[in-house]
Parts: C-alpha cells; sequence; structure tokens
C-alpha cells in the first residue's frame, strides 16, 4: 500500500514547499493538502519535482469558517461564491499537476433545495475539470464534528454520483468519519469500491496517528489490496504528539503488509 502524507495536518508548522521535502523524508509516497491557495503553485511545483512526489488532491476554499462556514457548494443562494472557489481550486491543481478536487459541500439544512444547489455546483466542477483530467471528489463528513455537513453518509453520495453520471466524479472515503457514522468499514468499501477515487485514514475517536483506536487499520489495509485497491491511501489525522514522532506506525504498516 502506498501513503500519502496530508500536509492540512501533518507537517504543520512547516512552509507547505518545505513541508513536502519533510514528507518525502519521512517515506511517504505521495502529498495532499487542504487550502494551499496562499503558497504561489510556482513553489509547490519546485518541491515536487525535487523530491519526485506527486499531490494527489486539494480541497475547494471552505467559505468564511469564523462565520460557521465549511464548505460553499450545497448553500443555495452563494452559487457564485461557490464557483469560484471551484474554478481556483482547478486552476491550482492544474498549475501544479494535482489529481483531484475535493467540492466541499458545507452545512446546511439537508433539503431538496440545497441538494439540487450541491448537484448543480458539482455538475459544473465536473465539466470544468475534465479537460484536464482532473477527478472531483465528494466527502462525507460526520456531523460530530462538523454539525448539519449536508452530506454525512455514503449512501447519499453513491446516489449523487449515479444520478449526475460524470466520470470523473468519484468518492472519498475517509475512513475516520465514515466509522463514526456508518461503522462495517470492510463492507462499505468493498460495495462502494467502484466509485471510491480516493481513501483517507486516521485513528477513531481521537483522530490521531492510525495504530490505535477503534479501527484495525493493519487488517484493513491488507483487506483493500484484495479488493483491488491500488490507489494511495491518505494520512489525514491530527499527530498526537508531533508529525515525526508519530511516525513510527509508517514503518510498522509496511512491515506488516510485507508479512
Amino acid at each position: 500500500m502506498r501513503y500519502s502524507a496530508n500536509l492540512g495536518f501533518l507537517f504543520t508548522d512547516l512552509p507547505l514547499p518545505q513541508a513536502i521535502h519533510a514528507a518525502k523524508a519521512a517515506g511517504f509516497d505521495a502529498v495532499e493538502c487542504h487550502f494551499p491557495y496562499d503558497v504561489p503553485a510556482t513553489e509547490v511545483v519546485q518541491s515536487l519535482r525535487e523530491t519526485g512526489l506527486t499531490m494527489l488532491g486539494l480541497n475547494t476554499w471552505p467559505g468564511d469558517k469564523a462565520a460557521g462556514d465549511f464548505g460553499l457548494a450545497a448553500l443555495a443562494g452563494r452559487e457564485h461564491e461557490a464557483r469560484a472557489a471551484i474554478s481556483q481550486a482547478v486552476d491550482y491543481a492544474v498549475a501544479t499537476g494535482t489529481r483531484a478536487v475535493h467540492v466541499m459541500a458545507g452545512r446546511t439544512d439537508g433539503g431538496d433545495t440545497a441538494d439540487a444547489t450541491f448537484r448543480a455546483n458539482l455538475a459544473h466542477a465536473c465539466d470544468l475539470a475534465a479537460p484536464h483530467g482532473i477527478t472531483i471528489l465528494i466527502e462525507p463528513i460526520n456531523t460530530r464534528d462538523v454539525p448539519g455537513y449536508h452530506l454525512s453518509g455514503t449512501d447519499h453520495a453513491a446516489r449523487i454520483i449515479a444520478a449526475l453520471d460524470k466520470p470523473n466524479l468519484k468518492l472519498m472515503f475517509d475512513c475516520y468519519h465514515m466509522q463514526i457514522m456508518q461503522g462495517d468499514l470492510f463492507t462499505h468499501l468493498r460495495d462502494l469500491m467502484p466509485i471510491i477515487g480516493h481513501i483517507q485514514i486516521a485513528a477513531v475517536p481521537d483522530r490521531g496517528e492510525p495504530d490505535q483506536g477503534e479501527i484495525d487499520y493493519h487488517w484493513l489495509m491488507r483487506e483493500l489490496g484484495g479488493l483491488g485497491y491500488d490507489a494511495f491511501v491518505g494520512a489525514e489525522y491530527k499527530p498526537r504528539s508531533g508529525t515525526v514522532q508519530g511516525l513510527t506506525w509508517l514503518e510498522h504498516f509496511r512491515m506488516s503488509a510485507r508479512g
């Protein structure tokens, strides 16, 4: 299994270009990020070239987080902001060779208007990204951490993906969020594998390193191979006591995979 460092949570004491180098030194196979927009794309490209790493994904701008925003794409009446964020993300992805853009839905009342808004903005995002070979990802997020988030279950995500029928629209399956909301991770991963575009991991319940807690990731990572998943797994966790100090899990996982 190949692992990607999510630089939204890992190596956050370093500027993004240096964090890319730190991820390489730590043994990660790729990187991904949250909101890299204050860093010139040219600096990211230089670090990616120097390390030989790929940037797998980034998020659309979440809006005004201080005011409660956690994404814009499902917010009726804010379509202009949502599409500006989508354009910004796709442009940055093109400039940096990033493979995927996660379009953040935001907090809503969960109604039909919000869902129609989300679907329209996702269709726009897919059409904008397709000529560049970029995948659009949607991610169910648990409502314990983000109350009111519009997309919180894989069934909902699967319905949207089926309805829009866009080849470059995929599911981002975050095991942390889905263990909290649904459990039974293996069964869901198996059933959803045809529409999964990326997988992320973190411990439950503390969202720390994936080496303790409710989920046996050693077992789950081995089983992913049997399901035919051969892409990267994103390490999107919050280090318990510093990124470097907590990285022993990565080598243990590799040793376990080697038997």
